[in-house]
């Protein structure tokens, strides 16, 4: 699992055109430079007794708003050795596959579009007006491609666009060398990922700092 963890830092940093993750000793910490979101730390290790003093220890640490904090245990244990301040995010899962190539083809009135820049392939799927239908990018390191912003327009969910996306993202990073997908899965993706071979290694538990009054 913390081989995977690992991939899945390195990638989604390259995804989102971080600074190179810092390891530490708890796991990484990530500038990410955004508003709502100016930095990460990540903690690797699974086992609760080892994870809960490193959530005190950086949890007590961080006096930036807009810090998030994610470790592959259970939101509620995480919940119960943070102090005051952190605001629970969505429910995540850690999520991976052995990467096929598979054939796919755009349903009726759809085209796909592919561009690779820096390393990340983003895939859009486009309607008949030119609107952006779905989309999602994956970052490939190594022999290992994290997925990433997988997301269809309500307007056009349950026609297979996501799929498509999964798909065609898979395709790309098999061509340049990676036999393992990762990502990170929201509940709602989750069922999709599942249905295409993804399996579940870890949960995901993310807060942020929101600062105290």
């Amino acid at each position: 699992m913390t081989r995977l963890a690992r991939q899945w830092v390195l990638g989604w940093a390259v995804s989102r055109g971080t600074e190179p993750p810092v390891e530490q000793a708890e796991g990484f910490r990530i500038e990410v430079g955004l508003p709502h979101h100016v930095a990460r730390y990540v903690l690797l290790d699974a086992d609760e007794a080892a994870v809960e003093p490193a959530v005190r220890r950086v949890a007590g640490s961080v006096t930036v708003p807009n810090t998030w904090l994610k470790a592959f245990v259970a939101p509620e244990r995480v919940a119960s050795w943070l102090p005051p301040g952190w605001t629970s995010g969505p429910p995540t899962f850690l999520m991976a596959t052995q990467l096929r190539p598979s054939e796919v083809r755009a349903p009726d009135g759809y085209a796909v579009t592919s561009e690779t820049r820096a390393g990340v392939t983003f895939v859009r799927v486009l309607s008949t007006d030119g609107a952006v239908a779905a989309r999602g990018q994956i970052a490939v390191t190594g022999e290992s491609a994290v997925v990433d912003q997988v997301e269809t327009d309500p307007a056009h969910q349950r026609r297979g666009l996501g799929s498509l996306v999964m798909r065609t993202l898979a395709n790309d990073a098999v061509v340049r060398g990676a036999s393992t997908g990762v990502l990170g899965a929201s509940a709602e993706g989750r069922a999709l990922y599942e249905a295409l071979g993804w399996k579940v290694h870890a949960p995901l538990a993310g807060f942020v700092y929101r600062a105290t009054a």
